[in-house]
């Protein structure tokens, strides 16, 4: 062979060389890790994002292509309160949830339809029974999208309430491991006070204007004793944890919350102030603080805790 064949050869050779080792490499290269999403304790931080994308979803929320770890094998449904929505209500948790490996995903339900935005960003003011059926479409869709055969909720006011109208009557038993509640009413609110009586007269059975699924949540409604059929708000085989401030203004008495399990019923009930006279939290501020949040995640990874501290928590933003 003629020295200008050898290194005809031996040049192609070289570039065979190359071209294996960079398809090798890219088989066998992993993706640069993503840098942790900013984690914000304030109740008002996801309202900054709905000013920049009505109607959208908070960075590290709602990717149908996640797959749960082996960790975090259930998805984290986050269901807001009245006038919240998917958003504006879950600024403090997305980032803190998916940074932490979870899967997560939050929903805007009962709004008022046909609605232009920022109306439509208003949550929770249509009649409960639509709310929870948007609920259980919404979790059938997390389920198809990950792969996962449970989901764990995790709710704030009419989002503790709300829901167990979907394990109770369109079949969400079976399709949720926890229920982590900021904020529970289970009683009902402002029971023992002239406004349910005053409220009643007035609207002589009908539902508020505007708000149907305010006067729902008032302590001896008629969907209140829809949520107590059977003698509990509470499904056996689902976990629940519910999480109440004393300084709540809007969960009257905040012990309406706080109703302990039946014998089959798994519930932990939490006061924040029990372990930190220094946490003044309300009932926004419970949703914002990063007190409640750590609290959250115990409740979810019982088997990982995380250190709750006791700090300063104003009201309001948390």
């Amino acid at each position: 062979m003629s020295i200008g064949a050898r290194t005809r050869v031996g040049l192609i050779g070289s570039v065979v060389a190359c071209v294996m080792a960079v398809v090798v490499g890219a088989g066998t290269a992993h993706a640069a890790p993503q840098p942790p999403l900013p984690e914000t304790y304030n109740f008002f931080s996801g309202i900054p994002a709905e000013l920049s994308h009505p109607g959208g979803s908070l960075p590290g929320s709602n990717d149908f292509t996640c797959k749960p770890t082996v960790r975090h094998p259930r998805p984290v449904v986050l269901v807001h309160g009245t006038g919240g929505s998917q958003q504006t209500n879950w600024g403090a948790y997305v980032a803190m949830l998916a940074n932490r490996g979870y899967c997560v995903f939050a929903l805007t339900y009962g709004a008022l339809p046909g609605t232009p935005w920022p109306v439509s960003a208003i949550g929770g003011m249509a009649p409960i029974e639509g709310s929870a059926g948007q609920l259980s479409r919404f979790v059938d869709k997390v389920l198809a999208g990950t792969g996962a055969k449970t989901v764990d909720l995790v709710g704030h006011s009419q989002g503790t309430y709300m829901p167990t109208y979907y394990l109770k009557n369109l079949g969400g038993a079976g399709k949720v491991g926890k229920y982590v509640s900021l904020a529970p009413l289970w009683r009902g609110t402002f029971g023992g006070t002239p406004l349910t009586g005053l409220t009643d007269t007035l609207l002589g059975g009908r539902d508020l204007p505007i708000c149907a699924a305010c006067g729902q949540m008032t302590a001896g409604s008629a969907f209140n004793r829809e949520i107590w059929r059977g003698g509990s708000p509470y499904v056996e085989g689902v976990e629940y944890t519910n999480i109440s401030t004393r300084y709540d203004e809007l969960v009257l008495p905040y012990t309406s919350g706080q109703v302990p399990g039946r014998t089959g019923e798994k519930v932990r009930n939490i006061v924040v102030q029990d372990t930190c006279a220094a946490d003044h939290s309300d009932h926004l501020a419970i949703a914002g603080s990063r007190r409640a949040a750590y609290m959250v995640l115990n409740a979810l990874d019982p088997q990982h805790p995380v250190p709750v501290p006791c700090e300063f928590v104003p009201p309001f933003t948390g």
